[in-house]
């Protein structure tokens, strides 16, 4: 004991130098425990087996990166380097990287995956159905004694009581739960059970989602004629199916929120849509009995007589030069047709023979104008005005 002896703080900086120069990048696999974040930003866990556990820290720089949130009971794979803390004489894993447990073998798969049923349209845009405003039957796909279709059928019941519900049970995770989600589905089509489909489940790891992101239940989904609505896990996870269903809710109860209209809401709408209507229409009256208050019988009376009155003296002035217009030449017209008879009955034959003409023919019948052209002794009829006369030329008088 008396031999050269070292200070506590003088064994712990050779413990640290050790430890972190031979341990400056380790990858290590565990279940995560005693997970707390701390006001700072910075993530404190331990890492346990069944045989051993292990301090670990992640710091808030690292922690914006993850896409996920870390939570006790999650098996997770870190790498970090050791790092002692010489004031407690402990030793931790501080990360620079973290991941869930094969989550680096999934997410490739999923990629994968995804990458396939995007190139062949099942994720397109322009092929989402819209979901109806008011359903009368909403069919909800998960574990029927799971937390989700219980805060599913709660908040239906809240927004919209006068809804019909229909579960159609399904596992929501192992080995079969992919194929009885697929065929839920198909039923539910095939029968039309629903005006749309809730498919989901609560929270969990990226292992419990798989079912969700299934090349069955994806399929299924795209080809639904009913819209669907997903709804895996909380809003941080995600699934394939997500992007086949015609709309993603962050949660379950997000999801029964978006296919139900708040039924107390719409009345209330209704409601101050028809008091709006009945003050616009209130106002309008008012606004018509103001501008019709000075128009009373009496003064509109006036008013359209001395409108009238004017034009129906116009038109009686108009009417009586037009009637002493025609008759003007009416008499005009009279005069003129006067003398146009007196002219020709002044040349009428009839009337030269009235004053003791007669017409003189040959026997041959022409008129006889020349006595140069009449032979003695030829037969002659002369036609007074009344009868005829029948002579012989006796003697011709140039």
């Amino acid at each position: 004991m008396n031999g050269k002896h070292l200070t506590v703080s003088e064994l712990t900086d050779l413990i640290r130098l050790n430890l972190e120069n031979s341990f400056s990048l380790v990858c290590v696999e565990g279940e995560v425990s005693n997970c707390r974040p701390a006001s700072s930003g910075h993530l404190y866990f331990s890492l346990k087996d069944a045989g051993a556990k292990i301090d670990a820290v992640m710091f808030k720089n690292k922690l914006r990166s993850l896409n996920f949130e870390p939570k006790d009971g999650m098996l997770l794979r870190v790498r970090g380097s050791l790092s002692v803390y010489a004031p407690r004489g402990s030793y931790s894993i501080v990360c620079d990287e973290m991941e869930i447990a094969g989550a680096g073998e999934i997410l490739a798969m999923l990629e994968k995956r995804k990458q396939k049923f995007a190139a062949e349209g099942l994720f397109d845009a322009e092929i989402k159905k819209t979901l109806p405003r008011f359903p009368s039957v909403v069919g909800v796909i998960s574990s029927p004694t799971g937390a989700a279709v219980r805060d599913i059928l709660n908040i239906l019941n809240r927004r919209a009581c006068g809804i019909k519900v229909i579960i159609l049970p399904a596992p929501v995770q192992g080995d079969e739960a992919a194929q009885i989600i697929a065929a839920r589905i198909r039923q539910a089509n095939q029968w039309r059970l629903a005006d749309v489909l809730i498919v989901g489940r609560g929270g969990g790891s990226l292992e419990d989602l798989l079912p969700f992101s299934d090349e069955a239940v994806v399929r299924a989904v795209f080809e639904s004629r009913i819209p669907v609505v997903s709804a895996v896990g909380h809003e941080i996870d995600w699934a394939l199916c997500d992007y086949a269903a015609d709309l993603r809710a962050p949660t379950p109860s997000a999801a029964a929120e978006l296919v139900s209209e708040n039924l107390s809401a719409v009345a209330d709408f209704v409601r101050l849509a028809g008091q709006n209507l009945i003050s616009v229409m209130r106002t309008r009256l008012e606004r018509a009995r103001l501008l019709l208050k000075p128009f009373d019988p009496k003064d509109m009376e006036y008013r359209f007589r001395a409108i009238l009155q004017p034009r129906l003296i116009r038109l009686d002035d108009a009417k009586e030069e037009l009637i002493g217009a025609i008759s003007q030449k009416c008499a005009d017209f009279k005069t003129r047709i006067r003398l146009a008879s007196s002219v020709i009955e002044a040349g009428s034959p009839l009337a030269a023979m009235e004053r003791g003409f007669s017409v003189v023919t040959d026997s041959r019948g022409n008129l006889v104008r020349n006595a140069a052209k009449v032979k003695k002794g030829e037969k002659l009829n002369i036609r007074p005005l009344k009868g005829e006369i029948e002579a012989t030329v006796e003697g011709i008088i140039i």
